[in-house]
């Protein structure tokens, strides 16, 4: 709803803005600028805003706890993705398997350079004391220290079936984490990354479990 509401009004302040334009700016009770329109309830007229007001009447989308542990988490799930996917060229057999470790890695290292954006933007650190070192037992998927060493060891067919169980696992462990934030979180753009995580990697599974 607060995407909606956000998207209305902003696409209202375009055709106001826009028609101001032709027809001679139409002004909000007490300002000079160009007015929004505002929807109002059912049942209820709409209402003539200035931009001010219309921006004052927005949701507020200030990160919460959840917003800012989900960036924080997923930083470090995804690298450690990344650290998975560099075992492929030197250990895969199958030519599916090195085409799927190139586009994760694709898609997964700018997310992580946005993500950092997005902390860097909001004023958190990319750990906090709580979570420090992001215990991996305690993020949905993380292959553990020992599943690691095995994933190192292993070549040819037996690499790739390891790497695409652990990757599977993974990437189930990342849709969970986005389903939390989109339940608990506040802001729109960790809302909008945690989207397009879980719309890439449920891709991604459908794949591998094709594999």
């Amino acid at each position: 709803m607060k995407v909606v509401a956000a998207a209305v009004v902003a696409l209202l302040a375009l055709g106001a803005c826009e028609s101001g334009s032709r027809t001679g700016d139409p002004k909000a009770e007490g300002d000079g600028g160009a007015a929004v329109v505002a929807p109002g309830k059912p049942g209820e007229p709409a209402r003539t805003l200035s931009p001010e007001q219309a921006a004052r009447e927005l949701p507020d989308d200030s990160p919460n706890a959840a917003d800012v542990m989900y960036v924080q988490m997923m930083i470090v799930h995804h690298r450690q993705a990344l650290e998975m996917t560099a075992l492929v060229p030197d250990r895969a057999a199958g030519t599916a398997v090195k085409r799927l470790a190139e586009r994760i890695r694709a898609a997964q290292q700018p997310e992580i350079g946005a993500m950092l954006g997005w902390l860097k933007r909001h004023g958190k650190e990319e750990t906090t004391g709580g979570h420090a070192a992001h215990d991996h037992g305690a993020m949905p998927g993380m292959a553990t220290g020992e599943q690691l060493a095995r994933l190192r060891a292993a070549e040819g067919a037996a690499f790739d079936e390891l790497f695409l169980k652990l990757m599977i696992t993974h990437h189930q462990g990342a849709l969970t984490m986005g389903a939390a934030v989109l339940s608990e979180g506040n802001n729109v753009q960790a809302g909008e990354m945690a989207n397009d995580v879980i719309a890439q990697q449920t891709a991604e599974i459908s794949r591998m479990r094709a594999m």
